[in-house]
């Protein structure tokens, strides 16, 4: 459930700023490098490529290894946010790369999903789309368990897809914190985690598989709520993601990012895709 959207904010250039996005050292052959995240100096995420032809992707690397809460923020989120809060978005604005950002803040219900088993993105909806690697003959394999929130219609020939992408596996998170979380949450679903997040809209540029559209990817990098996440997707609770969406990390246009504030407010609906 989209709660509320608030508006655009343009984040100054900081040395204080631990994460970026750009174009990785080009390879011999290769018009471009990789699209990555970077955690301070290292390759955090392997986003979709730049061409907009190829599959959705966020695949961890070896960068990705710390969460990146805010001690002086605990007591806020841990209650919950009744709306955006500007001193909250300004505590992880100095985080972020310079930019503009959209706040909005969802309410969401987590499943956790392991790359290969039943619910894994890209191994069921992009195989439909793109069918596997014709190098590997593999699905594409984010190296990460993540989570499924939220899916719907764009319209008949696009798709948006909604994932929460941890910084660190759930396995790294403390159990008995998670347990904390879910006693929390089965009293509330106002605790709240923050992320950055992109929209890559992704269109095979011929149809190979049995479901050709494109893919609206909303992927949503956590920065705080590691162990709310966990909590909420194992306790099947609900809890609030206050994200902050980049408009210039992002592949999708202006116009792109206007339409999915429109679609991410309605109701979740699987894709059905049209007969032959």
């Amino acid at each position: 459930m989209l709660l509320e959207i608030g508006r655009t904010r343009l984040v100054d250039e900081s040395q204080s700023s631990v994460l970026r996005f750009g174009e990785g050292e080009k390879t011999k052959g290769e018009w471009a490098g990789r699209r990555l995240m970077w955690e301070g100096p290292d390759p955090a995420f392997e986003l979709s490529f730049w061409c907009g032809t190829c599959p959705l992707l966020f695949k961890r690397l070896e960068g990705a290894t710390e969460r990146l809460s805010l001690p002086e923020m605990q007591q806020s989120l841990n209650s919950g946010l009744e709306n955006i809060d500007d001193g909250v978005l300004e505590a992880f604005c100095t985080m972020l790369p310079g930019g503009s950002y959209v706040p909005m803040l969802l309410r969401l219900q987590p499943q956790l999903v392991f790359p290969g088993r039943a619910g894994d993105y890209f191994s069921e909806e992009q195989v439909d789309t793109w069918g596997v690697s014709g190098f590997w003959g593999l699905p594409e394999y984010p190296q990460t368990p993540y989570y499924r929130t939220w899916q719907a219609p764009v319209d008949s020939s696009a798709h948006a897809f909604e994932f929460v992408v941890p910084m660190v596996p759930p396995a790294w998170n403390e159990p008995d914190r998670v347990k904390e979380y879910a006693r929390k949450l089965s009293n509330s679903s106002t605790p709240t985690a923050v992320a950055v997040s992109i929209l890559d809209v992704c269109q095979p540029a011929v149809d190979r598989g049995t479901d050709y559209c494109a893919h609206w990817g909303l992927t949503h990098f956590l920065l705080d709520g590691h162990h709310k996440m966990q909590a909420a997707a194992e306790s099947q609770r609900p809890l609030q993601l206050l994200s902050l969406l980049s408009v210039d990390a992002s592949l999708a246009r202006g116009p792109d990012i206007e339409r999915m504030i429109e679609v991410r407010a309605r109701p979740q609906a699987r894709r059905h895709p049209a007969g032959p």
